[in-house]
């Protein structure tokens, strides 16, 4: 039963550092990924349907990102997506491929951008935190219902602190990676 909890907490905490990842995959840095526009939701034919569902995303430079749709019928609601998702980034739009020139960010942007990652970081260690709690919670329950003993329900909270640092560390890691991306002129 502590084994089984453990492992849940695991799992949810590595949930939560892939969560991290993902946010941190859509903020813009100066060089184009297509993770900044791939989720974007695109009204087709009256059905929102994801950006990388409806085209295909290439970064042919590393300041140019280029959404060509499969259906050219569709070019135009891509390019309003495009501008309704607020990237800060104007699609240019030649019939058949939707081009989108990322501009080079001033510092001021650029310390702005760090402290969203911020931001996201303090995010993901709550969660993982609160998974954390939720762990502990379960087991002074078993503790109290008499399945487990004092010293297991210890030793499993010091294991579980562990893990907690553990996945803490990871993001954090994450988090300064991107930073540095972020902040690279």
């Amino acid at each position: 039963m502590v084994t089984e909890a453990l492992a849940n907490a695991e799992t949810r905490m590595q949930k939560t550092v892939e969560a991290l990842k993902r946010e941190l995959a859509t903020i813009r840095t100066g060089r184009g990924n297509p993770a900044l526009v791939e989720n974007i939701m695109v009204d087709y034919y009256g059905v929102p349907t994801p950006l990388n569902q409806l085209a295909s995303i290439a970064v042919p430079e590393a300041n140019l990102i280029t959404v060509q749709p499969w259906d050219k019928q569709a070019v135009s609601a891509v390019e309003r997506a495009l501008l309704k998702a607020n990237l800060g980034l104007t699609p240019a739009n030649d019939g058949t491929v939707i081009r989108l020139s990322i501009p080079q960010l001033t510092e001021e942007r650029r310390r702005e951008i760090v402290k969203t990652v911020k931001g996201y970081l303090e995010e993901g260690r709550v969660a993982v935190r609160n998974i954390r709690r939720d762990i502990i919670e379960r087991l002074r329950a078993m503790e109290r219902n008499k399945d487990l003993s004092q010293d297991e329900n210890q030793r499993a909270q010091t294991n579980l602190q562990k893990h907690t640092d553990s996945f803490i560390n990871q993001m954090e890691s994450v988090a300064a990676v991107k930073e540095t991306e972020v902040m690279e002129v």
